[in-house]
């Protein structure tokens, strides 16, 4: 008898249910178009100026500094429940989605230190921090979705508090981008800098994944679902404002942090772009007071949960926004979501082409100019890609690596599981010929990389997580890369450049605090590295000329 046509087939992990084809694509084009608002965010913090003639954070750097970095990461965290079949992984299936996992890590790796070696004048381009996230976010395909909230919780909460002890005791980060030779020369280096002391630190943006994973396991077809991320995250991050205001100016704490500041090792002009534009990844260890202050990249308590929640008021947004059925609104914002989600199909290419082109000789443009320019290509060629090959070339390169990997697991897991017993051999007796052992069906949460009828189709969920870094992202002088994961140079690449008033602009040394090299043992409160000139010589990230200046450009 021939099957119905709407069911799906069942396999030994999940019973068969109806298939509902339009709220798949519906929530699929949510999350892709997330990952677009993120790109585009980071593309927009990066070209244009972050502050303006009297020094103050531009509207650029106040919307997406931290926040498209944050966004990057969560929804890649997203991207791995996807390819991990929305639930946690059995034991069974264990090698071969680790093996799918730390290959896409690899591959993601490899093009960030490409990107890196590029000679780019950015130095926070996030993708070899992203790499080493989804090598530690392994681990949580295997545990419970509240396991993975707690998890989550507890490096948002307790991570800043260990990080202020641990991070005063640890070499200084260099805050330059990773290299091959300084792989070879300095692993150990390295990866502490790519784990706990660079732009990225790995426990706040594994924090991020750890939210995505919870979120992308759960029903995103439903409105009410989508209505509630959106309500949620925005309570969740104008808490976070009011509680860091409460702390630092109801309770004394930027008080305490002045006080604190002539030990600091940070110039008055110093902490006053730390306390305005954000830091290079983590906070002064000066005072504790640090912990209450929520600006980009420091890795705050009020920091993190501020950027999660807004990550999640986008995702509910761009989600509820696919069940709009309004005879105007409707098609206006099916015609949004699409442009959005052309570009979040392929942000590890339009992210590594960004970063590229804005280091070239080929930025020729002015500030807006050049974030127009940017923008609508970064949308065109999406929805190019989209309509014609379905996915970017390098998400494309992954992917196919990452399958082969999954596969290759899981044969030898099936082979090894139905190898036979060997018998003792008899004197005299013929050796009796191995009879190869019959192919073990195919892993339950391998055919889950084909989501779920609930979840997005194969590819294009396979195409969402590759883009991955819902990676771009870094911070621009210190901060993630321009959001990933990212970001401008920082996943979402916001670094603060020096102002107007108080300090030169991009592409020049600030007045105070000169970069310091080596990675020694510091001395008294950490101060970051190189914290002037690092911020000074990040790629478009730069003061609006005053009266008497040129373009920082």
């Amino acid at each position: 008898m021939t099957k119905p046509a709407n069911l799906v087939a069942p396999t030994p992990s999940a019973p068969a249910v109806p298939a509902a084809a339009p709220r798949g694509r519906q929530r699929l084009i949510g999350v892709d178009a997330a990952r677009g608002a993120a790109l585009l965010g980071m593309i927009c913090l990066h070209a244009l100026y972050e502050a303006d003639a009297a020094g103050n954070p531009t509207w650029s750097a106040l919307a997406f500094s931290g926040r498209a970095a944050a966004a990057f990461a969560l929804l890649a965290g997203v991207g791995i429940a996807f390819v991990s079949g929305r639930r946690q992984v059995t034991a069974a299936d264990r090698p071969a989605v680790a093996a799918a996992m730390a290959t896409r890590a690899v591959a993601i790796g490899v093009v960030g230190f490409l990107v890196c070696a590029a000679d780019t004048v950015l130095d926070a381009v996030i993708l070899p921090y992203y790499a080493v996230v989804f090598l530690l976010a392994i681990p949580l395909l295997f545990l419970r979705t509240r396991t993975v909230a707690v998890v989550g919780l507890f490096l948002a909460t307790a991570g800043p508090v260990a990080g202020h002890f641990l991070l005063p005791r640890l070499p200084e980060s260099s805050l330059g981008n990773p290299s091959f030779a300084r792989l070879v020369e300095d692993p150990a280096g390295m990866l502490t800098e790519l784990t706990l002391t660079g732009f990225y630190p790995s426990p706040t943006w594994l924090a991020y994944v750890c939210a995505g994973i919870v979120i992308g396991r759960q029903d995103l077809t439903r409105p009410r679902f989508a209505a509630l991320l959106l309500a949620g995250g925005t309570v969740v991050a104008v808490w976070a404002n009011a509680i860091s205001s409460l702390l630092l100016h109801r309770f004394g704490g930027l008080a305490h942090i002045w006080a604190a500041q002539p030990g600091s090792g940070l110039t008055v002009e110093e902490t006053k772009e730390l306390l305005a534009f954000g830091g290079n990844g983590n906070a002064p260890s000066s005072t504790w007071w640090w912990l209450a202050v929520n600006t980009p990249h420091m890795s705050t308590p009020p920091d993190m949960f501020g950027a999660a929640g807004c990550a999640v008021a986008l995702l509910g947004l761009l989600l509820l926004a696919g069940h709009i059925t309004h005879r105007v609104l409707g098609p206006l914002c099916t015609v949004v979501l699409v442009c959005l989600a052309s570009a979040g199909s392929m942000t590890l290419t339009l992210y590594s082409a960004h970063i590229l082109f804005i280091n070239s000789e080929f930025d020729t443009y002015s500030a807006a100019n050049g974030c127009l320019v940017q923008v609508v290509g970064a949308v065109l060629i999406g929805l190019a890609v989209r309509g014609t090959i379905g996915r970017g070339p390098i998400e494309a390169g992954v992917t196919a690596l990452a399958t082969l990997a999954r596969r290759w697991a899981a044969s030898r897991s099936a082979a090894t599981a139905g190898a036979p017993v060997d018998r003792a051999v008899v004197p005299g007796q013929a050796v009796p010929a191995r009879v190869p052992a019959a192919p073990a069906p195919r892993a339950p949460v391998m055919d889950a990389l084909v989501p779920p009828a609930s979840a997005p189709s194969p590819d294009a969920a396979a195409a969402s997580d590759a883009s991955g870094p819902a990676v771009p992202g870094v911070p621009t002088s210190g901060g993630p890369p321009g959001d990933a994961a990212s970001g401008g140079s920082r996943s979402d690449g916001a670094g603060s450049g020096g102002s107007a008033a108080g300090g030169p602009s991009a592409g020049g040394p600030s007045a105070g605090g000169a970069a310091s090299g080596g990675a020694g043992q510091p001395s008294g409160p950490r101060r970051p590295r190189g914290f002037a000139d690092v911020r000074r010589r990040i790629a478009r990230r730069r003061s609006q000329p005053s009266a008497g200046q040129g373009s920082g450009r």
